[in-house]
This record gives structure tokens, C-alpha cells and sequence, in this order.
């Protein structure tokens, strides 16, 4: 069977903006099924009404985050509620009139400043000055540990010693010892794109992974190392020594998927990223099964790293999987045409 890849997607592409089919091929649900960062029921209600421009529901949902100390779902809700408000941001101005001091409004207040700082020419000196905000976030509720993990990322951008970055390091683990958020931001640093290298990125993912709890986000640190390398640049060479870590990082992150419920929004992310790497790797079959497991949760990262349309390249990428995944399987009905044993005279 001769498998003409590149004339097949083209074909797809074709007949996908042509019309949706109900149901996808290979288990996978129909493109227009897959939803870019979909809410779960609980963020919902809440962009649902900041969209109004009420805050209500989006003060009560990180009330309820702190209150019950779900410090990893707090950040993640943290960080949608901010994507909305670098557009709209109306209702995180009603907030903070009305309860200045709440740790939550300070919260949301301080991860906007930071993105925005981020976003500007002149990252280093826009993050210095919204350092108080930090500060004024941590110091509301001591307990929490997603201000340090925005004083990490904040610390990155302004050039940070090794020793001034360990000091907030201590104090973010101090809070949370497994919180993902504040190890994703350590890694960053410690990233070869930043002030470390791939082997450092690796070691510190490794150790982190091997002392998580079981089932604990951690586990998918590796799997963030090995992305930092795969994006790299093109023409980069990996030795044997870093494609075997890969690898590792890789049937780690497979055994932390498997044990989440296929199609669950909660671990969506890690299996896009996931995905993204067994790709990466060239091992299809489980690439496949992977983006089986997401179901309709596409996630912008780590698709948006490598292109302005996170959700279409996550549907070629899809696409691609499938169609490498068909060409190697033997022909429909070829084993039974050489007589009972399926060989040829």
C-alpha cells in the first residue's frame, strides 16, 4: 500500500472546511467537537458572568479555592479568569472597589500585572514595578502558594540571582511542596532558554517527579523538560543520553494519563503536551491513544509555542497521527488472500 501522506492531509483539509462530519475517525471526536481551553462546570458560571461584567461568581469560585486550600485548581482558575480580563477587565475593576483588601481580587490584580508586564517591550523594568502587587497578594493570605509562584515567574523576568530565586523557592514549597504551578515556574528558570540548561531542566524535573504523590502533576515535569528541548530550533541534535530522557519522560507522563478518566478537562493539558512529544518522538500508536484520552480538550498549550493557531495545529497534528497510524497497519483483508494461513505462495 503506498501511503501518499501529503496528498491525503491536503484532501482532509479540504473536505474538513467543506463540511463536519458527526463523528470522528479512529475513536477521536469530530473536529467541531473539540473545544480550544472549554471551562469546566465550576469556571463556567464565572467568565459566564464576568462576560456580563458581574464578579460575583468569579469571587466565590476563589474563595472557595482558598477556603478549601485547592491551591492547583486556584491557579488554573487564576490564570483563565486573567486571560479574560487582559481584554475585559470591567468586573475585576468593580471587585477591587468593593473589597480592595480581598486576597483573591489582589490575587487576580497582581497575575494580570504580571501578564501584561510580560507582554510589554520593556518586560524587566514594567516587572519591577508591579513587584508591591506581588508582595501585596502573598501577605493577604500566608498560606497561599500561588503568589510565590508569581513571584517566580516574576523573578525569571527581572534577572534574579540564583540565591534571591532559592529564597522564594523555599518559600513557595514551604506553602505547597507539590504544587505544579510553582514547579512549572522553577523549571522555567532553570531552562536553558533562561539562566540553566537542559540537564539542569531534567535533573530537577527528574527529582521533583520521583518525591510527588501518586497521581500528582509533578509526575509531568519530565515531560515539560523534554518539550524545551524538542522546541529548541530546528535542526537541533539530541544525543542518545537526552532522547533516552525523553523517552522516560514520556511513559511517565503515559502512566500519570492513564490514570485519569479518558476525556477528563483536568488533566488535558498534560496530555496535549504529551501528545505534542510522543509526535515529537515519532511513537504514533501512542500518540494516537493519547489524543483518544483528550477527546474534545484541546488545550492552547503547547500548541501555541509552534503556531498562531493552536486549535488547527492541534487538528493537523491529530490528523497526521491517524493517517501514519493507518498507513502502517496491514491492508484490510490482505492476510486472507493467500489461503488459510494468510501467506503468499
Amino acid at each position: 500500500m503506498v501511503c501518499t501522506m501529503p496528498i491525503l492531509r491536503a484532501l482532509l483539509r479540504v473536505a474538513r472546511a467543506v463540511r463536519r462530519p458527526s463523528q470522528g475517525p479512529a475513536g477521536l471526536p469530530a473536529d467541531d467537537e473539540v473545544l480550544l481551553d472549554a471551562p469546566d462546570e465550576r469556571l463556567s458560571p464565572a467568565l459566564v458572568a464576568a462576560a456580563l461584567g458581574e464578579y460575583g461568581p468569579a469571587a466565590k469560585l476563589m474563595a472557595t479555592t482558598r477556603d478549601g486550600a485547592e491551591w492547583e485548581n486556584r491557579d488554573r482558575y487564576l490564570g483563565r479568569l486573567v486571560t479574560f480580563a487582559r481584554s475585559r477587565d470591567g468586573w475585576l475593576t468593580d471587585w477591587l472597589a468593593a473589597a480592595p483588601h480581598d486576597p483573591d481580587a489582589l490575587l487576580v490584580k497582581a497575575q494580570l500585572a504580571v501578564r501584561r508586564a510580560w507582554e510589554s517591550p520593556a518586560r524587566a523594568e514594567q516587572l519591577r514595578e508591579v513587584g508591591p502587587l506581588i508582595s501585596a497578594a502573598a501577605e493577604s493570605d500566608p498560606r497561599d502558594p500561588v503568589p510565590w509562584r508569581l513571584a517566580l515567574d516574576h523573578a525569571r523576568g527581572t534577572h534574579a540571582t540564583h540565591t534571591t530565586f532559592e529564597a522564594l523557592w523555599g518559600q513557595a514549597i514551604q506553602r505547597s511542596s507539590h504544587h505544579y504551578g510553582c514547579h512549572v515556574a522553577a523549571l522555567r528558570y532553570l531552562s536553558a532558554a533562561w539562566y540553566g540548561s537542559h540537564r539542569e531542566c531534567f535533573d530537577f524535573a527528574e527529582r521533583a517527579a520521583e518525591d510527588s504523590l501518586p497521581g500528582s502533576l509533578v509526575q509531568a515535569l519530565p515531560l515539560r523538560a523534554a518539550f524545551a528541548l524538542l522546541i529548541e530550533g530546528p535542526g537541533t541534535r539530541t544525543t542518545s543520553v537526552q532522547e533516552e530522557r525523553i523517552d522516560a519522560a514520556a511513559d511517565l507522563a503515559i502512566a500519570l494519563s492513564a490514570s485519569f478518566e479518558p476525556g477528563d478537562p483536568w488533566s488535558a493539558e498534560v496530555r496535549n503536551l504529551l501528545a505534542f512529544v510522543l509526535v515529537g518522538r515519532g511513537r504514533w500508536d501512542e500518540a494516537l491513544e493519547q489524543f483518544r484520552r483528550i477527546g474534545p480538550h484541546a488545550a492552547s498549550f503547547p500548541w501555541s509555542s509552534v503556531s498562531e493557531d493552536p486549535l488547527g495545529r492541534f487538528l493537523e497534528a491529530r490528523d497526521d497521527t491517524r493517517l501514519r497510524v493507518a498507513c502502517a497497519a496491514p491492508f484490510a483483508g490482505r492476510a486472507d488472500q493467500g489461503g488459510p494461513d494468510g501467506h503468499y505462495a
